[in-house]
């Protein structure tokens, strides 16, 4: 607790901010999303997300995505959202596809686990793929 209390004190740049999901039902901790890399002269951002193993395959993931995307691309007037994953994580790959992002690159051989490289993939997504993708969302 001592380092996130730390952290939310310090200075952050404007829209860098970390949030705690929780299961609606009774308020436990599922998670984590934080925005990254903000760059408001571009009008680009990314993020970081955690689920909790037990709590992954319930949607906390898509629906955090969707309201903090609604919210930096409707609200704050951000223009994209780059994203990157390793290449082994295809749950993370087919969720972000599935919200609309589409690879743009790859870094090949970019990191070692498991006893070989692997390639670390990027995507993103403009706020105006985000509107016609998300119409309920749309701004």
């Amino acid at each position: 607790m001592r380092a996130a209390d730390e952290r939310a004190r310090h200075d952050h740049a404007p829209d860098t901010f970390q949030l705690t999901i929780e299961r609606t039902s009774d308020g436990s901790v599922v998670g984590g999303i934080a925005t990254q890399n903000v760059d408001t002269r571009s009008g680009n951002f990314s993020y970081g997300l955690i689920i909790g193993h037990e709590h992954q395959q319930h949607g906390y993931a898509t629906e955090a995505i969707t309201i903090l995307l609604t919210y930096m691309f409707g609200e704050c007037r951000y223009h994209k959202c780059e994203v990157s994953m390793y290449e082994f994580n295809a749950g993370s790959i087919a969720l972000h596809r599935k919200l609309g992002f589409v690879e743009e690159g790859r870094l090949r051989e970019h990191i070692y686990s498991a006893g070989s490289f692997h390639d670390m993939i990027m995507m993103g997504m403009t706020a105006k793929e985000f509107a016609a993708h998300h119409p309920f969302h749309g701004f």
